[in-house]
């Protein structure tokens, strides 16, 4: 049987797809995690600056120091990640404008402009 269903050439080209795959998946995995460090620092950053509005967010989100709001970085994070390893790799421009706008918040703030 030559140039059936189970041929070696279609074989050869479905493993290299996979690899494709498979290596765009981690590459944005990776990537988001990366980011996911930077959403981190600059939240901490945010937090420990004393700033006025770190004092008017609701007593809830105070208890533990605002740190209940890194938790919910962690979450978006999580959710992000996940999607991804399912084959959502445009998510990664996606959290990618996410942390540029983090970015800019936590610049405005640190640097007193807001």
């Amino acid at each position: 049987m030559t140039g059936g269903l189970f041929s070696p050439t279609k074989r050869a080209i479905d493993r290299t797809c996979e690899y494709a795959i498979v290596q765009c998946v981690i590459l944005s995995l990776a990537i988001m995690f990366l980011l996911g460090i930077g959403n981190f620092a600059l939240h901490s950053a945010v937090l420990d600056s004393g700033h006025p509005l770190t004092r008017q967010m609701p007593g809830y989100v105070q208890l533990l120091g605002g740190k209940l709001t890194l938790v919910a970085e962690f979450l978006v994070l999580l959710a992000a990640m996940m999607l991804a390893a399912n084959g959502w790799s445009g998510l990664v421009w996606i959290y990618g404008g996410y942390t540029a706008l983090n970015g800019v918040s936590a610049w405005l703030i640190l640097s007193r402009r807001i």
